[in-house]
């Protein structure tokens, strides 16, 4: 039993012995061998990032006048040439024709139906009323602007 005890007593520290280090050693070694990490995005720091605002995105909208016509043209092209009469009862149950038919319609009339609003769109009747909407790009204030004020209400801009 004492000899069992000692000679895994002797195979823990054999390595330590063959290598020639010693336990205190081996570990202020790697202390050692750590150096100090410098920094070198000094020089990235101090150059000026280049701070470039994107142009803002028109989101006026004006619905075409042959807006009916194209909206079928995509409904035949989806479902194909077997299409109801009234075209506009058409049900968007199935998620890869609502999503085809609404993808189409977005890059044919650069307007697309927002996030908010994609679970209103039932029928194609829903799709037509949103896209026959016609959407301003201004705010408030510009169309106060524009707008024929009383005489005794003056807006002034540059303050």
């Amino acid at each position: 039993m004492a000899a069992l005890c000692v000679s895994s007593i002797a195979r823990r520290s054999l390595p330590w012995i063959i290598s020639g280090a010693t336990r205190r050693g081996f570990w202020s070694r790697s202390r050692k061998e750590k150096e100090p990490v410098v920094a070198e995005t000094l020089e990235e720091e101090k150059k000026e990032p280049i701070l470039v605002c994107p142009p803002l995105r028109s989101r006026a909208y004006t619905p075409p006048e042959d807006l009916r016509d194209r909206l079928e043209s995509h409904i035949k092209g989806i479902l194909g040439s077997s299409l109801p009469s009234n075209w506009q009862d058409v049900s968007l149950e199935d998620c890869r024709v609502k999503f085809t038919l609404l993808a189409r319609l977005a890059d044919d009339l650069g307007h697309a139906v927002p996030n908010s609003r994609l679970h209103q769109m039932c029928t194609v009747k829903d799709i037509l009323d949103f896209y026959n909407v016609p959407v301003q790009d201004r705010s408030k204030f510009d169309e106060l602007n524009t707008s024929d004020l009383p005489p005794n209400l003056k807006i002034t801009w540059s303050y």
